[in-house]
């Protein structure tokens, strides 16, 4: 990972842009998007930027750039083709620690503008560390057609119950499953749809089911890792393994395939390395039985289908 990803929240902070040029207009509608308070700094400016200004929506900061013009900033935009002003406001910037980037200019940015698809509440974004922003927008692309255009809705409708499910359901393994359900099954599907209503009722009785349940056992899943390529996993391992709250793996299961698990799934190697004697099968199944017991989603991630064979090196 070549950049740290985060969402940062622009609502009523100041934020620069330097240049008048189309893609100065293409980065202010994200901005007034976000909610941020754009000034414009440019020697001439495109009828988009132009119109801008002439609403209000944007404040015009003069013609040329100044030092003072960073006071309270919390971003800066450079969209200019002049490279003296990209290189002196990218260094300038950089030395008063206000994050900057430099529109196709990589090296002159300290953060770097994804690819994104937004849909509401719900924002993904691509990011290939400027190196190839057209295999970026392919990706969006592809995700975009993927992600359906009311899902913003489901997020909405979830945000709603969210303390509720908070206060019912205490321990943070059982609300997980919880919303499991609730984002793969009929309450997402009936939100989708556009029925709140009929949303609201199935998941007020998918809650009361929660509570009500008594010493909740969990379920072992045996998936085949395969040879090491994480691009052979089924679609249904894929989703074990997002689920999963425990990641039981050998020494087969390459890095790449493990990788594929929740970050925050706990992980139990029961393979053999040069400080680690392989378990027996029966102490294999004792552990999984007992996490079973315990309410956990157990994922068996074994490098060699072969059940029997797994102490092979």
């Amino acid at each position: 990972m070549q950049a740290f990803p985060l969402f940062f929240s622009l609502n009523d902070r100041r934020v620069l842009v330097v240049g008048g040029t189309d893609h100065a207009a293409r980065k202010i509608e994200l901005l007034l998007a976000a909610g941020a308070k754009v000034a414009v700094v440019a020697e001439t400016v495109t009828g988009e930027v132009a119109q801008f200004i002439a609403e209000r929506q944007v404040n015009w900061a003069g013609r040329g750039f100044c030092d003072a013009q960073l006071a309270g900033v919390s971003l800066v935009f450079v969209a200019s083709d002049d490279e003296p002003l990209q290189e002196a406001v990218s260094r300038i910037a950089q030395a008063r620690s206000v994050p900057v980037n430099v529109v196709d200019r990589p090296a002159l940015s300290s953060f770097l503008m994804p690819a994104i698809i937004d849909r509401g509440l719900v924002t993904v974004a691509i990011s290939t560390g400027g190196t190839a922003p057209a295999l970026a927008r392919k990706l969006r692309a592809e995700i975009e057609r993927m992600l359906p255009a009311a899902l913003g809705r489901v997020a909405r409708f979830a945000d709603m119950f969210r303390d509720q499910v908070r206060r019912t359901l205490r321990d943070p393994q059982a609300r997980r499953h919880f919303w499991d359900h609730v984002f793969d099954g009929r309450v997402a599907a009936i939100a989708l749809a556009g029925d709140e209503t009929g949303a609201r009722r199935e998941l007020i009785r998918l809650l009361d089911a929660a509570r009500s349940a008594d010493n909740p056992f969990g379920m072992v899943h045996h998936v085949d890792a395969g040879p090491g390529d994480p691009d052979l996993l089924t679609l249904k391992a894929h989703r074990l393994l997002q689920r999963a709250d425990v990641i039981v793996y050998d020494q087969l299961v390459s890095p790449e395939v493990l990788a594929m698990a929740r970050r925050d799934a706990e992980r139990l190697f029961v393979g053999k390395r040069k400080d680690f004697p392989c378990l027996a099968k029966d102490e294999i199944d004792r552990r999984l039985i007992a996490l079973a017991h315990a309410g956990k989603t157990v994922v068996w991630l074994q490098g060699d289908a072969a059940v029997f064979d797994h102490c092979r090196v």
